[in-house]
């Protein structure tokens, strides 16, 4: 039998793909392996067959123990590191990695991941075939798997995800600039929370910013009575009925984030490399305050910045932002860019997606988002700055019986 068509007939069967990892300590190693089943429920074991000769096989043996990390479709670019295409000195140096029971790397945010020890090693032609005790398990996310078919990367149809959040970052500011007074912007930002969605609490001046040298966020305290004098705490449905994580402000530097937890605001939002030393030192001021950190990106779907956005995803996942908000920008995005940056960014960081409304593509970007892997979506009630509309965001996702963290029915009223 020659090898070659062999070969070729073996790639017509597609598969999942996974990485097949072991070690212990700094010793770590792993390959891609597509390779791979299950083999008992009751005692759960699993079998990989790795080639002999290769660096995981030896490893394999000598430790005892494998992982095998389970991608997802959005994790491609990760399978192909570790096949060795194309030249990288650390394979581990891609992904989010911690070592499982065994001292094997698992894969943090795989479609799946099974700590094994080796239970049988039996030969398998040029190959060994390694059953495991499946000592942990895991799904870390809801995700398509990425497959293997004839020869070339593919994927799924796309799940949707089991529900979305919205934070509205616009329309406090847009009426603020109309001259709309603190008290009524205060009575809006409540009414707000209390439907479930986040908040952008508006702030001095055209940049939309927050300063510390402010006694107030745009005029008014977060923790205002609707109705009552800006600034004032007084009364009992004030802010210690909300929840912190519901309002946020954008900063311009690290001290503003010490000011802004004073206020009872849960989220600090930023330009990333625009206004702080370096894009850690918000983040790391936050986390000291008990604050989530938002990092935007501008103009992050424009196809000649796709490289630079993803380099930027990286660096500032790695300085501790909790999510990362990529905007639209001036530049219509099209549902091909979305979704070539979305498919090798998702894995990254928790993203967040700000779409503009008004040119036909909003929902069709946002769907396209979602069937990506983003929950996360920058919207602004009645679309007054030019973005997607929360309420309309929230009618597609019910209509796709995809939960919604916010109320639209009570979004719906406070337009009027």
């Amino acid at each position: 039998m020659d090898g070659e068509i062999f070969r070729t007939v073996m790639a017509q069967w597609p598969s999942g793909v996974v990485l097949v990892t072991t070690g212990s300590g700094q010793q770590w190693h792993g390959m891609t392996a597509s390779a791979f089943a299950s083999v008992s429920l009751s005692p759960p074991m699993v079998l990989v067959c790795l080639a002999r000769g290769t660096r995981t096989h030896e490893l394999v043996s000598s430790s005892g123990c494998f992982a095998v990390n389970i991608l997802g479709q959005d994790q491609a670019r990760l399978g192909r590191v570790f096949a060795g295409q194309g030249e990288v000195a650390d394979r581990f140096a891609h992904g989010r990695w911690t070592a499982g029971v065994t001292g094997a790397p698992l894969l943090a945010d795989a479609a799946g991941w099974l700590d094994c020890r080796v239970n049988q090693a039996h030969p398998g032609g040029d190959h060994t075939i390694f059953v495991g005790d499946v000592l942990a398990a895991a799904s870390p996310r809801r995700v398509a798997p990425v497959l293997f078919h004839s020869r070339a990367w593919s994927r799924l149809a796309d799940p949707l995800p089991e529900r979305v959040a919205v934070a509205d970052t616009g329309v406090l500011g847009a009426l603020q600039a109309q001259g709309v007074d603190g008290a009524r912007l205060a009575a809006l930002a409540r009414g707000i929370r209390l439907t479930g969605a986040r908040v952008r609490l508006p702030g001095e001046g055209s940049g939309g910013g927050w300063s510390a040298r402010s006694g107030s966020v745009g005029g008014f305290e977060p923790g205002s009575t609707p109705g009552a004098t800006p600034g004032s705490r007084e009364g009992s449905s004030g802010e210690d009925d909300l929840d912190p994580a519901t309002a946020s402000v954008f900063v311009r530097e690290p001290g503003d984030v010490r000011r802004a937890a004073a206020r009872g605001v849960g989220v600090v939002e930023f330009d990333a490399g625009a206004g702080a030393d370096d894009d850690g030192a918000v983040p790391e001021a936050a986390r000291r305050a008990g604050l989530t950190t938002v990092a935007h990106l501008r103009d992050a779907f424009a196809p000649h910045r796709a490289e630079h956005v993803l380099a930027s995803i990286t660096r500032l996942a790695e300085a501790g932002c909790d999510e990362i908000a990529l905007a639209e920008g001036a530049g219509a995005a099209t549902p091909m860019h979305v979704r070539a940056l979305l498919g090798d960014a998702c894995a990254s960081a928790a993203l967040r997606v700000g779409l503009r409304g008004g040119d036909g593509m909003g929902l069709v970007n946002a769907l396209i988002a979602m069937k990506s892997g983003v929950s996360r979506f920058d919207t602004t009630l009645g679309g007054l700055d030019g973005a997607l509309p929360a309420e309309d965001l929230l009618l597609l996702a019910g209509q796709l019986d995809v939960a919604c963290t916010a109320d639209r029915e009570a979004l719906l009223a406070l337009k009027h």
